[in-house]
């Protein structure tokens, strides 16, 4: 398994998304057809190159597993569907500026701020998901481990993956809830809001089906765990089951 090679190729697509990132509002600003072009041109050649990195990294560690292979098909998907967008501004762009073009152009540029929120989600997302692989992978080489037949490790190291597994779980837990609250931030707010209601008719402890009746939203469990990550919303379990209370509620 080749991770030097693959953490190498990670740092420098973390590089080129940064890039992107700081380049992209430059959108936003009134610019000529020329210097439009030239923009967009550039955002295209970091897409590109985006595009083959992943495709490298594709072949040297998709065989990791099927999780570390799903991630790389997301990261593909969404530098592809950026791709196909700014080509579409780029050949708009190159065709003389009389009324249509501009209306053309208008509506495609509208198409790509919208696309940018998911795209910007699900990349930083499949990026953040890639660093853990990889180093999960970069730490098993570290111990030594060659095989899943070998023999049993230290409680340590049981007690470290352990720790790791919980921690993957939260930030991915953490990473759906922010990608939630960027995307549909009025789930959120009705989720909150119903539990306070809940509250206010005399349940302390709401379960998450209570909270989704109340609110109309149809899955409030992940809503009401991001809360909980952050502060706040306390959790415990009861009868199996998770129940949620709102900070402001809290006697203590």
């Amino acid at each position: 398994m080749r991770t030097e090679r693959g953490r190498e190729i990670l740092n420098r697509l973390e590089d080129l998304h940064r890039n992107f990132e700081r380049r992209f509002p430059e959108l936003y600003s009134e610019k000529g057809a020329e210097e439009l072009y030239k923009l967009v041109n550039n955002l295209y050649e970091i897409v590109n190159e985006s595009m083959e990195l992943v495709n490298d990294l594709y072949r040297e560690m998709a065989a990791a597993g099927p999780e570390l292979e799903s991630t790389l098909r997301e990261l593909q998907k969404g530098e592809h569907q950026m791709k196909f967008r700014l080509e579409e501004l780029l050949g708009i762009l190159a065709k003389p500026q009389d009324y249509s073009t501009k209306a053309r152009l208008k509506v495609a540029l509208d198409r790509l701020v919208q696309f940018h929120r998911v795209y910007d989600y699900t990349v930083s997302r499949a990026l953040v998901s890639l660093g853990r692989e990889i180093e999960g992978l970069e730490f098993m080489e570290r111990m030594g481990v060659e095989s899943e037949n070998q023999k049993k490790a230290p409680a340590s190291i049981i007690e470290r993956l352990r720790k790791i597994d919980e921690t993957e779980e939260k930030l991915e837990r953490l990473t759906s809830f922010v990608g939630r609250l960027y995307l549909h931030p009025s789930d959120v707010y009705r989720v909150e809001n119903a539990l306070m209601e809940w509250h206010r008719m005399g349940l302390l402890w709401v379960e998450a089906r209570y909270v989704g009746k109340l609110s109309g939203v149809a899955d409030p469990e992940e809503i009401l765990e991001g809360l909980a990550l952050i502060g706040v919303v306390e959790k415990k379990e009861r009868g199996g089951e998770s129940v949620y209370r709102h900070r402001s509620f809290s006697s203590g």
